[in-house]
């Protein structure tokens, strides 16, 4: 460590990303990116943004982009806010929302970069655990015996189990805590059956902030852009913490890019579509190969084989040109979180998966694999 990091700096844990290999010829099924590609609408948009304006500061209100996404999702201007990237506005909703003197209430397997934030802003937490078929158990998010939380964040669908709670259950979690913000971080609901958002209980429920990025269903994880939800009060918290950290978050080639890809409703509703097509005949193929997935709404699918180790299975699919995500996590362990890619890149990885299983030995008379 170096002798010249503050105390703050030492005390954190980072978050570790997906791995991003330069290497060429890898099937990529690691990091939960769309193998369809942005719109064309808002490639030719950036395209068309590259001049001398660039000169120019972009518009620090991202004023063109806030009524696009109102218009999208049924809201005023007042109730959107960008940032660069969701994980940017996770950041600024950690420190400007979530932040009180009763702890943090967040399941126990969820996004890692949760207690990454806490960690960086000083947050106290509860981790809640998930039941043992990974689902949200609502009523352990219930106020109760006097104990209540000081802010609830969880991801819906969950990262990286891929389950989703049902949105009278969300909703029965933000009522039931009207004086402290509920997120939900949706960054794969688009993936979910229509009418799954909470988007659509903003109106009710001035303590709930829905987060969302452009990083998945819209394929521009290159752009960072991401946005949230929610009554004007939370925005305005969230626009003063934006305000007093960096007031141009998002440059002029991303606030043209996400505007036409918001546009674009015809391309965003067939890359969708064609992920939820390949995930259902994905999880079919790994089921006939012996193993067990929870139900996923994200463009991934959560994998365990009962008769391998987790951690060789990727090691086995890494020797072959093939990345999933392994998590050398408690409970997790034996699991792999396999991104959805193209019809093409799911069969390779069943291929592979086919002749790794092939070659296997078969496990030792009582022996057991931990879960």
């Amino acid at each position: 460590m170096s002798r010249y990091w503050s105390a703050a700096t030492r005390g954190l844990t980072p978050y570790v990303p997906g791995e991003q290999p330069g290497l060429a010829h890898l099937i990529k099924l690691n990091t939960n990116e769309n193998p369809h590609g942005p719109s064309p609408r808002a490639l030719a948009a950036i395209r068309e943004a590259v001049g001398d304006g660039l000169r120019l500061y972009p518009d620090p209100d991202a004023g063109a982009l806030k009524a696009a996404l109102a218009a999208r999702h049924g809201v005023s201007p007042a109730q959107v806010f960008v940032g660069n990237g969701s994980d940017e506005v996770l950041a600024h909703a950690f420190l400007g929302l979530l932040k009180h003197e009763r702890p943090l209430w967040m399941p126990d397997i969820t996004y890692s970069f949760y207690p990454v934030y806490c960690g960086l802003y000083g947050i106290a937490y509860r981790q809640i655990p998930l039941a043992g078929d990974f689902t949200l158990r609502v009523e352990d998010y219930l106020p109760r015996d006097g104990e209540r939380a000081g802010g609830i964040i969880f991801p819906n669908p969950n990262a990286p189990t891929g389950r989703l709670l049902p949105l009278a259950a969300v909703e029965r979690i933000v009522a039931a805590t009207p004086e402290a913000v509920v997120l939900v971080d949706e960054a794969y609901i688009d993936f979910a059956d229509a009418g799954a958002s909470a988007v659509a209980l903003i109106d009710r429920h001035p303590n709930l902030l829905v987060v969302h990025t452009f990083s998945k269903s819209r394929a521009l994880a290159g752009l960072r852009v991401g946005f949230a939800l929610g009554h004007p009060d939370l925005i305005a918290g969230l626009e003063r913490v934006k305000n007093s950290f960096n007031s141009y978050p998002l440059d002029r080639l991303a606030l043209a890019g996400a505007v036409a890809s918001v546009e674009d409703d015809v391309y965003f509703q067939e890359s969708r579509a064609k992920v939820i097509a390949t995930r259902a005949a994905l999880t079919t193929g790994l089921q006939e190969l012996g193993f067990d997935i929870p139900p996923s709404a994200a463009n991934f699918v959560f994998a365990r084989h009962p008769r391998r180790d987790g951690a060789e299975l990727a090691a086995d699919l890494r020797r072959r040109a093939i990345l999933v995500r392994h998590f050398d996590a408690p409970r997790i362990g034996q699991y792999l979180r396999i991104t959805i890619g193209t019809d093409e890149q799911c069969a390779a990885l069943l291929a592979a998966l086919r002749e790794i299983l092939r070659a296997a030995k078969p496990p030792e008379p009582g022996a057991e694999r931990g879960s």
